[in-house]
């Protein structure tokens, strides 16, 4: 039989992370959300490290700011150097046809 995973929301996992803060006792906490007190700890330290870039999901990678900065400056070259080589290319046409 296979087992249903559960997937929980940006905001449930804020609001358990908040309320982990607040209490003294995280394995009674996850008792009353249903979840595994592994799970509480967890977000907690993907919180602390990722901070807003936090509970992306779906096979979405977590980024710090800096890297999702650092991750769109490097597709924005790629674009560039792509265009540049099109570009080339049809300069190579235009002063064949010329000739």
């Amino acid at each position: 039989m296979k087992v249903q995973r559960m997937h929980y929301d940006r905001k449930f996992k804020e609001n358990a992370v908040k309320l982990s803060y607040q209490r003294d006792n995280i394995n009674d906490l996850a008792r009353e959300l249903g979840i595994r007190s592994e799970l509480v700890y967890r977000w907690r330290r993907e919180l602390k490290e990722y901070g807003a870039g936090s509970f992306s999901g779906h096979g979405v990678p977590n980024l710090t700011p800096e890297m999702k900065e650092l991750s769109d400056l490097k597709k924005q070259v790629q674009r560039i150097e792509t265009e540049n080589e099109i570009l080339k290319k049809a300069l190579g046409i235009i002063s064949k046809s010329d000739r």
